[in-house]
């Protein structure tokens, strides 16, 4: 079994809890910006991630305030917060989103393996602004109704591909903002070349933009996928475990090549 399908397996399971229990209610909603708007800009944007651990890491800052780390993001320019909120594998949970949704102003994303409505229902009613599928847990039609779900609550989607023939299923359901995940889900193995051929595949002249997720570490990496069209980079780990997160932020955000 891989390491996706054990997640997923799981999310089963969470799904059937939430399911019993009162839907939960909708406080007052921030306005914050679209990731369309705020991707179209001559640097590199940073989504950047609050993120206990993983499966592929283990323990990579389970002390960590999401509170703090996601307003020092803020504060420094990233264009996004990304927050966890799987409690088995990433140690992250709903009420981390709540936390940071009510203390940044800037875009929010639920990063969660979402297999049915009721995980956008709880993302939206703590607050956050975009919400991630991931191609590869899902069949079309579950892709299709989840979208179309998450779109009609006004909410942004990150669509997360792994190849080509997953870029086309994205585009399929006119995903807009579509991401690619550098790590393989199977085996949990980290690439950049990943970027660059689906870069090869990418129709950046439809108003669609891409983004790098996973082993960023350095500026040069940065560079790299910028060059093959990444309008913007999520970043978890490196900095997660930066002694100085506004250096290592900024670092990512290098200026993109302009358009012939």
């Amino acid at each position: 079994m891989t390491i996706l399908n054990k997640i997923l397996a799981q999310k089963a399971i969470e799904v059937a809890a939430l399911k019993i229990q009162p839907k939960p209610e909708v406080p007052t909603r921030k306005n914050r910006a679209s990731l369309l708007d705020v991707f179209q800009q001559p640097t590199l944007q940073v989504i950047s991630e609050v993120k206990r651990a993983s499966p592929s890491k283990g323990i990579i800052n389970d002390g960590v305030d999401p509170v703090l780390q996601a307003t020092t993001y803020e504060t420094a320019g990233a264009a996004c917060i990304s927050v966890l909120t799987d409690p088995t594998f990433f140690k992250g949970s709903f009420e981390d989103l709540r936390q940071v949704t009510e203390a940044v102003d800037i875009p929010v994303l639920c990063k969660e393996f979402v297999i049915d409505p009721i995980q956008i229902d709880y993302a939206y009613a703590n607050g956050a602004s975009v919400v991630l599928l991931i191609v590869a847990a899902l069949d079309d039609a579950a892709l299709q109704q989840l979208y179309t779900y998450a779109t009609n609550l006004g909410l942004d989607v990150l669509v997360e591909v792994h190849d080509v023939v997953e870029l086309h299923r994205a585009l399929a359901i006119d995903a807009k903002i579509i991401g690619v995940n550098n790590r393989n889900l199977k085996t949990f193995d980290v690439s950049l070349t990943h970027t660059t051929e689906i870069a090869k595949a990418f129709p950046f002249d439809e108003g669609r933009v891409l983004v790098s997720e996973s082993g960023m570490k350095t500026a040069e990496d940065a560079a790299f996928v910028a060059q093959a069209g990444a309008s913007a980079v999520l970043v978890g780990e490196t900095l997660m475990k930066s002694g100085d997160i506004t250096a290592t932020l900024q670092a990512f955000q290098v200026k993109k090549p302009v358009k012939a």
